[in-house]
Formats: C-alpha cells, sequence, structure tokens
C-alpha cells in the first residue's frame, strides 16, 4: 500500500501548487497538517514559475493498495 498526503495551495499568480508527501506518519493527524500547511505559507521560501505560496486550499489522504492477480 502507497500512501501520501496531497497539499494544494494558491499562487501569488492565482494558480495551483501542489505538493506531495509519500508515506505520512498513520493516523493522519488533521491539525497537523494544517498547521504545516500554514507553516509553508507564513515562510514564505517557496518560489515557483507560477509564483509564491499565498494560500492553503485543501489537503487530501491518499491510499493505493494493489495485489497481484494470478494469471492462468
Amino acid at each position: 500500500m502507497k500512501d501520501s498526503i496531497a497539499m494544494t495551495f494558491l499562487t501569488s499568480f492565482n494558480k495551483t501548487l501542489r505538493m506531495q508527501v509519500p508515506s505520512p506518519k498513520t493516523p493522519v493527524d488533521a491539525q497537523a497538517v494544517n498547521s504545516a500547511m500554514d507553516a509553508i505559507v507564513a515562510a514564505n521560501v517557496f518560489v515557483t514559475a507560477n509564483g509564491r505560496i499565498v494560500k492553503k486550499v485543501s489537503a487530501t489522504y491518499n491510499t493505493s493498495d494493489s495485489s497481484p492477480i494470478a494469471l492462468t
């Protein structure tokens, strides 16, 4: 199983930016994710081609599980 947290932010050019954190500690603490996103916005250190991060938009916890299928 592969787990990740996807955090979506708004940039100064009104574009969305998505950051993904692989293999997060579980169970996922929504308040910790919220605080981390606030810290990312406040730090103002990420500069992309689409501008600086200015606002948090959303966060999702994603899982994918795969099982092999026996072929005959």
